[in-house]
């Protein structure tokens, strides 16, 4: 009985020596992964989220200055009435004719 005993006392200590490297090299694998994907993410022209948030805030600012100025310049052509868009017509005109002569 003593015997059979230390066979399975071996045996333990066995598979708990490899339960314990099976544990370790999964730890590993998972560390190399890890930087492998911190490798090709890095690699990647990614920008941040201040900078996206900076960009953002840019586009914003410049879409309502550009509708106020379309307002504006609504507001100017009404003014000027069907003047403005006479003298505008014929400055078409004339450049139409200068690029057909040369």
């Amino acid at each position: 009985m003593q015997s059979q005993n230390r066979l399975f006392d071996d045996l333990v200590k066995v598979m708990n020596g490899a339960a314990g490297t099976l544990a370790g090299m999964t730890r590993e694998a998972q560390s190399a992964m890890q930087e492998r994907a911190r490798d090709w993410v890095g690699g990647l022209d990614l920008v941040s989220r201040e900078e996206f948030e900076a960009v953002k805030a840019m586009a914003t600012a410049a879409r309502e200055e550009n509708e106020a100025l379309k307002l504006r310049i609504e507001a100017l052509e009404a003014a000027t009435g069907s003047a403005g868009a006479k003298s505008a017509a014929r400055k078409q005109k004339k450049a139409g004719a200068g690029g057909a002569a040369a």
